[in-house]
């Protein structure tokens, strides 16, 4: 498989779109459906295509006959302890063809790379407990997890 990234552009919002049910690919907590996990994302990706979304950037993976196959969305903003420039990796998200090829690591540190190049001090990110796959590549590229979302349904 011959892979390459770039930085993404509007042309290629839908392709990324296309991408996201992905995110919601793992056994799902209870009372959520699957696009909760995505239509976030895929309206952010819609306004950051039209440029409506300044403080947002994207970095594609591509395969030489299949097109884009990854995506990384990040966002600017304020560290929610410190209020220090950061980074939210808002998705990454990998075609099921290139599992195991290292795009998402490389995407990642791609991202981290131009958000230190545009001041950010740190990357932050989300993640639902039971990701387990996620976690886990997450935790070997150095993230901690500092904060855990409790929820009560209460009907």
């Amino acid at each position: 498989m011959k892979l390459t990234t770039r930085a993404g552009d509007g042309a290629d919002a839908e392709a990324i779109i296309d991408l996201l049910p992905r995110l919601a690919d793992y056994e799902l907590p209870a009372r959520r459906e699957a696009p909760m996990f995505w239509s976030g994302d895929a309206d952010l990706v819609r306004s950051w295509a039209v440029g409506e979304a300044p403080a947002t950037f994207v970095r594609v993976g591509v395969e030489s006959e299949l097109g884009i196959v990854g995506a990384a969305v990040v966002t600017m903003n304020a560290d929610f302890f410190s209020g220090e420039p950061n980074a939210h990796l808002e998705a990454i998200v990998v075609h099921r063809s290139a599992d195991g090829h290292g795009l998402g690591r490389l995407l990642i540190e791609e991202c981290e790379a131009e958000a230190s190049g545009r001041g950010a001090r740190s990357m932050s990110l989300h993640v639902l407990g039971n990701n387990h796959r996620a976690r886990s590549i997450y935790r070997k590229l150095g993230y901690d997890e500092e904060m855990i979302r409790a929820v009560r349904f209460l009907d």
